[in-house]
């Protein structure tokens, strides 16, 4: 996408929801995966928005996804959900991927909060368990920052030593501890889908010191960190991935053990969300 037409699709986007929340500053966005949409049910006061009424904004395609934003209170938060992701495999372009990211940046917000369903690859994990990303690890060329770079948005190169902020992780395993509910940390391998990964590759990404896998969240992530905001993301372990279980991968499955684990999802964000 050239340059003046990505811009002129953040401008227009962030300006309908602008309008649309009656310029009422959200404080927190969350982008929630596969599963994971009924966090947006607890909100107060809600404002929906369909992706589809957003001017140049996607349509998720993926089984899960709502597709839309819902404004409002959560633990006395002024909070701008997105209930549900672009991903690269539905044929998106990056700049496409990370629209939502962008948008967010126009709106002033600087806190993000990312979940997503995720394959485990360290065998101490378990599906159900919560796994709080520390790092990841990209393997693929492709990068929403690619061709001219975006002044306003962030520098030509930025650090990413601190993409998953350290406050924002501090304050996540105080949460476990407050609520009682487990959460683990470890690394993210990102890879593009759709197909899941073979037994041979998540070989090789647990020798490269991945502790899971998933199709989505780096792309965000890295757009996020160029434009300088806090991002805090979580990880559903909703199967474990190729080889280490002898059993076919399945996206029902990924949505079964989303469903079984939201309250348990619920409560920790509500309490990230009290306590920052």
């Amino acid at each position: 996408m050239r340059t003046d037409a990505l811009l002129n699709s953040i401008y227009t986007a962030s300006d309908f929801i602008r309008q649309e929340l009656s310029n009422r500053q959200p404080e927190v966005a969350m982008v929630l995966g596969s599963g994971l949409g009924a966090l947006a049910e607890s909100i107060e006061a809600p404002v929906s928005i369909d992706y589809s009424d957003i001017p140049h904004f996607p349509v998720s395609t993926v089984p899960g996804h709502a597709g839309r934003i819902v404004f409002g209170i959560l633990e006395g938060k002024s909070v701008l959900v997105f209930q549900g992701r672009f991903h690269y495999y539905e044929g998106y372009s990056m700049d496409e991927v990370v629209l939502p990211v962008r948008i967010m940046v126009r709106l002033g917000i600087k806190t993000l909060i990312l979940t997503n369903a995720a394959g485990g690859i360290n065998t101490a994990f378990i599906p159900g368990d919560l796994m709080c990303l520390s790092d990841h690890i990209k393997l693929t060329g492709l990068s929403p920052l690619r061709g001219p770079n975006i002044d306003e948005f962030g520098p030509r190169f930025n650090d990413m030593s601190d993409a998953y902020s350290g406050e924002l992780r501090k304050i996540l395993h105080q949460a476990a501890d407050t609520t009682g509910v487990s959460i683990k940390e470890g690394v993210y391998a990102y890879m593009t889908g759709p197909s899941f990964e073979t037994p041979a590759e998540i070989r090789m990404l647990r020798n490269l010191g991945a502790d899971a896998v998933g199709m989505s969240t780096v792309p965000e992530v890295i757009a996020a960190a160029h434009a300088g905001l806090k991002v805090l993301a979580i990880s559903t372990i909703t199967n474990m991935a190729a080889g280490i279980l002898d059993q076919p991968l399945s996206h029902e499955e990924v949505m079964e053990t989303g469903q079984r684990v939201k309250d348990k999802l619920l409560a920790l964000i509500r309490e990230v969300l009290r306590q920052i």
